[in-house]
């Protein structure tokens, strides 16, 4: 793997503080990943109590002479800081320390900037990128000059460009927000016609790398990219899948949640967020497994609280125990439990969503019709779920017996198409 550069990762904090949820090793761990997952060389890691946040730096003028000293003996060209720094904060940072400095956001637009896809999801990092960049006088342009993804952070061909062109810069916020629009309403029409249809949608949600896209896969037998590595899904995938029941459903794996996730981040993945809005069920996949899992899900909840209301996320959420292979005990009572490595309770987990469904939206019915009525016959295949069909009768006197799952929407209309065919 041939590494962008050499990188120091910090965690300043208050010492005094008190701890609301993670320690501050797990916060630099995560942070060691995140850097590690757009392949920069973290050559240090170090957690930065300090006493006071100075307004001018963060950390006083004893740590910043401590790190100006390893990072010149370790030839370190980045120092990403795990906290939101001001701009100010920033620059004097980088005179300090003689080398470039970003903090959390900055990193993890870096990150949607290289992982990004499709049009729609480059459109959304370059707008969150720009939001943040507007009050910052750093390189703001440099990524249109670069080869790999990203979005400037890191430097590049324009080192000497300090000056952001804000003139630019809010021109080109306009006319992204404009083709975003468009996209939204492209998405929507899709989604009128996705209402149409007789498939629900179940949506995998959770904390970046709990494992969505390898249950993602193992549900789906689709080969969607499943990494090691934080936020390795940002575009949103659909699959056809079936239930026990015979249902057909489409599923969803959509860009994980993290803790401290930028403001930017969360205006600008509107649209993709809306598809989590829109699913019928959510499945919440927790890494159990994980030491901070109890607090992972705190932070996902709280994404989902500004996205749906209480009762809605109370309705259609199921919460997913992942990498149950790696307890020691199996998990008890009413838990969900999976391994979507091994394949381990996943035949539990479908007929749990199969209840769900049947017990929120499906209402099945023994519909007879002649076999001749193709109208009828037609409408039911295109707008229920047909569970079953059998021919019956003889000569003139042939029908059609089926077992039909609907919606409510859907079993609204087909008793108003049944009466006014009377």
């Amino acid at each position: 793997m041939k590494y962008l550069m050499k990188t120091l990762v910090i965690y300043p904090y208050l010492k005094h503080q008190k701890l609301i949820s993670r320690t501050p090793e797990a916060r630099l761990a995560e942070a060691v990943r995140l850097t590690a997952a757009i392949s920069l060389e973290v050559v240090e890691a170090m957690l930065l109590p300090v006493s006071e946040i100075r307004p001018s730096s963060f950390i006083g003028t004893g740590k910043m002479q401590e790190l100006a000293s390893l990072i010149e003996a370790k030839e370190i060209g980045l120092v990403v800081s795990d906290c939101r720094l001001t701009p100010i904060q920033q620059r004097n940072l980088e005179k300090g320390l003689k080398c470039k400095v970003i903090d959390r956001t900055a990193l993890i637009l870096e990150i949607f900037g290289a992982r990004a896809r499709t049009h729609e999801g480059k459109l959304q990092v370059e707008m969150a990128s720009l939001s943040y960049q507007k009050s910052r006088l750093v390189r703001s342009w440099t990524h249109l000059e670069r080869q790999r993804g990203g979005f400037g952070f890191l430097g590049g061909p324009g080192e000497s460009q300090i000056e952001i062109d804000r003139r630019l810069i809010r021109d080109r916020i306009a006319k992204i927000s404009r083709e975003l629009e468009e996209v939204k309403r492209t998405r929507e029409l899709h989604r009128k016609n996705r209402r149409l249809t007789p498939f629900p949608v179940v949506a995998l949600v959770g904390y970046t790398n709990a494992g969505k896209s390898t249950l993602f896969n193992r549900l789906t037998r689709a080969d969607v990219l499943a990494m090691d590595k934080l936020f390795a899904t940002l575009d949103p995938t659909m699959r056809k899948i079936q239930l026990p029941s015979g249902s057909d459903i489409m599923l969803s794996d959509t860009v994980g949640f993290i803790s401290e996730l930028p403001h930017e981040l969360v205006a600008a993945f509107r649209a993709t967020l809306e598809e989590v809005q829109e699913a019928d069920i959510l499945l919440h996949i927790r890494d159990i497994s994980h030491p901070d899992t109890v607090e992972q899900k705190q932070d996902v909840l709280k994404v989902l609280s500004t996205l749906l209301d209480e009762e809605t996320i109370h309705t259609r959420l199921i919460e997913v125990w992942n990498k149950v292979d790696q307890l020691a005990h199996p998990p008890e009572g009413e838990i969900t439990g999976v391994s979507a490595l091994t394949g381990e309770g996943i035949p539990a987990l479908m007929q749990r969503i199969d209840a769900r469904f049947n017990d929120l939206y499906l209402t099945t019915l023994d519909i007879s019709l002649p076999a001749s009525d193709g109208e009828q016959i037609a409408w039911l295949y295109a707008h229920g779920n047909v569970l079953s069909a059998k021919q019956t009768g003889e000569g003139d006197f042939v029908s059609m017996a089926f077992k039909v799952a609907f919606s409510k929407d859907n079993l609204a209309r087909w008793k108003q198409l049944s009466l006014s065919s009377v």
